[in-house]
């Protein structure tokens, strides 16, 4: 019987060794390990981050318990966290105690009366080193870095939209777009509009309440839960702040020309709204729009949700505007719809010419979000 002849291993023959299944099962051990160990950080980080929030919610500090349930009910991505911990009848109850109550009292558009042509005489003037009619400056808080922008000239602010008639098959725009397309030389967001906490396109193309623009109302429908309120500008480019939602009927009688639903009602006439002024509304990003005695315009944009600048409450918002001795202002949409721009007519901030951005939106985002409404500067004539 014949036997075959085994042929030689690779050592016996001199030839090097292949160790490819050897390197092949290494490196499928280490990348399993890696994501073993990442997959095990995550779950710590997220363990460790509910132990905190639980230790907040159902923790000996009720006021922080509040603060903390409002500033995350008033973020449309978060609005469902408080209820897991403490249950929704406790989160109605919360929002209840804290909820602004508005006042249903209109601004009186005698008390402002517009400068916007008085001659620069000394050098001392405010507007003497801003030939553009815009001045913006900084303010810091405890909780919050803000941005106020001063306009001059109330004519040339006005009601700016992503499109005519608010289709949801339409895009909102990004701000930074929207004041390209318009030609502004400032701009900031302005009014709610439907978000449901998702990623969907229809996020942003359509408001909620009235919206004026050009003496033309735009749009009605919808309602912001929980806050009413309205900020709009006559033909007098008196700035009107009213506690509640207008009607169309109701603003075509006080003759506005721009303007949009949101609240609440900061201060109206020069009296704060003392129901809004309370620690408990959370710490958010904030926008809101506000006019002094001699007709200047007050843009604020506070930022939040980000190292060194947590976010500002509605009493924030209030003493900024009494610090800059605002007459009426009111409240806009805030949290990641919070951005102020400025086309940097004298190189002030970068190169002359170019569109800034002035303040800093939350770390989240990696630009501004869709929107359909935007307060907007025209150019001076």
């Amino acid at each position: 019987m014949s036997k075959s002849k085994i042929p030689p291993s690779p050592a016996e023959a001199g030839k090097p060794v292949k160790n490819k299944k050897k390197k092949s099962g290494l490196l499928g051990r280490i990348i399993r390990r890696f994501f073993l160990v990442l997959f095990t950080i995550v779950i710590l980080a997220v363990g460790a981050l509910c132990l905190v929030l639980n230790l907040i919610f159902n923790g000996p500090s009720p006021a922080a318990r509040d603060v903390l349930t409002m500033s995350l009910i008033e973020a449309s991505a978060t609005k469902w966290v408080p209820s897991l911990f403490i249950g929704e009848e406790a989160v109605a109850q919360i929002r209840t105690s804290v909820d602004v109550e508005m006042t249903s009292q209109q601004s009186d558009p005698s008390l402002v009366v517009v400068q916007k042509d008085s001659a620069v005489v000394t050098d001392t003037d405010e507007w003497a080193d801003y030939p553009d009619g815009i001045r913006i400056e900084t303010v810091v808080g405890d909780t919050y870095n803000a941005y106020v922008m001063i306009i001059r000239n109330p004519e040339q602010v006005y009601m700016a939209t992503s499109s005519k008639d608010f289709s949801s098959s339409t895009l909102g725009k990004r701000i930074n777009q929207a004041i390209e397309d318009e030609g502004a030389i400032a701009a900031i967001n302005a009014g709610a509009f439907v978000d449901d906490g998702t990623t969907n396109s229809y996020v942003g193309s359509k408001p909620l309440g009235l919206v004026m623009s050009g003496g033309e109302c735009l749009w009605t429908s919808g309602k912001q839960p929980g806050l009413e309120g309205f900020a709009g500008f006559n033909s007098d480019n008196v700035l009107v702040v009213s506690g509640t939602n207008l009607t169309k009927a109701q603003a075509e009688e006080l003759d506005i020309r721009d303007g949009c639903c949101f609240g609440p009602a900061l201060i109206i006439n020069g009296e704060q709204n003392a129901s809004a002024y309370n620690d408990n509304s959370g710490y958010n990003p904030r926008t809101a729009i506000g006019q002094r005695a001699d007709g200047a315009v007050l843009f604020v944009c506070i930022d939040g949700r980000q190292p060194g600048s947590m976010g500002g409450t509605y009493a924030d918002l209030i003493n900024i505007m009494v610090e800059y001795e605002a007459v009426n202002a009111c409240n806009m949409d805030g949290g990641s719809s919070t951005v102020m721009m400025y086309r940097d007519t004298y190189g002030r901030y970068g190169e002359a010419g170019q569109v800034q951005m002035i303040n800093t939106y939350s770390l989240l985002q990696s630009e501004p979000r869709r929107m359909p409404t935007f307060w907007m500067v025209r150019p001076a004539e």
